[in-house]
């Protein structure tokens, strides 16, 4: 059996690349795993290598991001060893329309991954949030971003993403202003945690999903299993930045993985850009 990481792995040295490439044979990504010790940002210096021609399936791995960021171009906390900095290359036969669906199949497979590996369910906040609960409250332990390039036409194509994942693993507590609203899988699980087999996991998810929505009726199915994972999707009072800003109750999601609410004032609006956050009733 191959060891992606062992009981004795210490923080910053619980990746073994060489033996991920092994473990995913029959993937996508077997063989074109890549780690860095240091690195601006895996996805920065991966979306650079596609441009260049870079194949399918290349994963870059970090120890420490020094310019990690997420959605919305906000700043990702990556301290050095304790949190799993990857992004992967990815080439799905998918519309420019259908782009999301990308996040939410990668927040599927990350909740996946995070459950194997140490007992944590997260809570999915669409599109992109990985949310564990303690306390009476959610703090984020990860987040999604996906950036695309797209092949021009009448109904463009995405001529490849870059699916990135970060995951707050080692972490044993956060900056002041972070505290409240971040947290880790060493702080949110009763078992050891290591980096190796969260990413081994996690890849062999994001093959699986990207499979199975290129298949016939993915997309519908990826939509339902979503809502499964999310609190978010059906119910949740919540506030929506966009369009001058409204209030109201998250109603489903429309065919391309858009999330729809219910607005106060009765029209039920298409939320597009994300930034959606609960409304604390009590």
């Amino acid at each position: 059996m191959t060891t992606v990481a062992s009981s004795s792995s210490s923080k910053g040295a619980d990746l073994n690349p060489a033996a991920l490439n092994v473990a995913l044979m029959g993937t996508r990504f077997a063989g074109r795993v890549h780690h860095f010790a240091h690195i601006g940002s895996t996805s920065t210096a991966l979306l650079e290598s596609a441009a260049e021609g870079a194949p399918e399936g290349t994963v870059y791995l970090a120890d420490e991001q020094t310019a990690g960021r997420g959605r919305g171009g906000h700043a990702w906390h990556s301290a050095p060893g304790d949190g799993l900095y990857l992004s992967a290359l990815v080439k799905p036969s998918l519309a420019l329309r259908d782009a999301l669906l990308l996040s939410l199949a990668t927040g599927l497979a990350a909740w996946q991954a995070i459950h194997e590996v140490s007992g944590v369910s997260v809570d999915l906040r669409w599109p992109n949030d990985l949310l564990a609960s303690r306390d009476g409250r959610s703090r984020k332990v990860g987040g999604i971003l996906v950036e695309t390039s797209v092949e021009p036409g009448a109904d463009p194509l995405l001529r490849y993403a870059v699916i990135g994942v970060g995951i707050n693993v080692h972490h044993a507590g956060f900056p002041a202003e972070l505290a409240s609203l971040a947290t880790s899988l060493a702080l949110e699980s009763e078992l050891p945690v290591f980096r190796g087999p969260i990413a081994l996991s996690l890849l062999r998810q994001i093959d699986l999903e990207l499979t199975r929505l290129e298949l016939g009726g993915g997309q519908k199915d990826l939509l339902a299993r979503f809502t499964e994972r999310s609190s978010w999707v059906l119910g949740k009072r919540v506030s929506v930045p966009e369009q001058g800003g409204y209030t109201g109750v998250t109603a489903g999601l429309d065919a391309q993985g858009y999330l729809l609410v219910d607005g106060d004032d009765g029209v039920v609006r298409t939320v597009r850009s994300g930034g959606v956050r609960e409304i604390e009733t009590n």
